[in-house]
């Protein structure tokens, strides 16, 4: 138990640094010294990003700073990977420290345990409409499907394939600013359909997997019931 708080501590912890102190201004600065930095800044830049995956800090301006050192094509090409690596990092955390501890506390629930398999057997869809919102914060699920039954090898696919859209989008932005002080208000300059019809469709995307889960653990519960024998009246079970 002790070990949990811990975890939940630093989660804590990271998401108030990521909210109350200058870490866009910092990234600026890491993105800067990496356009200053050469091949060895393309390693560099790998590093960061995968750590800010893993410690909960905003990864929307590291994309953006792809795109700009970058572009859009070279940009997508090196975000793509480390990014998913980054998210199978965090995934695999979830899942080595969390999870057990789940399963002791809730595990024994047969509706949790049988909504847990079905999110199991269909964890690609799954993970790649998520992926594909970006209304799900990408952090928070990096680690909340760590605890999930989903197969590792289905939830680095998923993610690579449902993650490409918004990178490419992202660096794309990134590289119409023409400075470095420009990254925070990138998304918010040019490509203004390109954003529109990326939210509508995320939007839509969202709809799509909150009725596709609820329609999975309905149909999940309702097979489990069907499947109890039944119990005669005054029968030993």
């Amino acid at each position: 138990m002790n070990g949990i708080l811990k975890i939940a501590l630093i989660v804590a912890v990271l998401i108030a640094v990521s909210i109350f102190y200058p870490v866009h201004e910092i990234m600026q600065g890491l993105i800067a010294w990496v356009k200053a930095s050469g091949a060895w800044g393309v390693l560099a830049f790998a590093v960061i990003y995968i750590a800010a995956v893993v410690m909960f800090l905003p990864g929307s301006i590291l994309t953006l700073g792809a795109g700009f050192v970058y572009g859009p094509l070279w940009g997508t090409l090196l975000v793509s990977p480390v990014s998913v690596l980054g998210a199978f990092i965090a995934f695999s955390l979830a899942r080595g420290r969390l999870r057990p501890w789940v399963m002791r506390k809730v595990g024994s629930n047969r509706q949790f345990a049988v909504v847990d398999k079905a999110v199991g057997d269909q964890g690609f869809k799954i993970v790649m409409l998520l992926r594909l919102s970006p209304l799900f914060p990408f952090s928070f699920l990096n680690y909340a499907l760590g605890l999930t039954r989903v197969n590792g090898r289905s939830y680095v696919l998923a993610s690579f394939i449902g993650m490409l859209p918004a990178t490419f989008l992202y660096t794309y932005l990134g590289s119409l600013v023409t400075s470095v002080t420009e990254l925070a208000n990138a998304p918010k300059q040019g490509a203004e359909d390109a954003q529109s019809i990326f939210m509508w469709i995320g939007f839509l995307v969202t709809v799509v997997v909150t009725a596709y889960v609820t329609t999975l653990a309905r149909r999940a519960l309702r097979d489990a019931v069907s499947d109890e024998p039944e119990t005669v009246p005054g029968e030993k079970t």
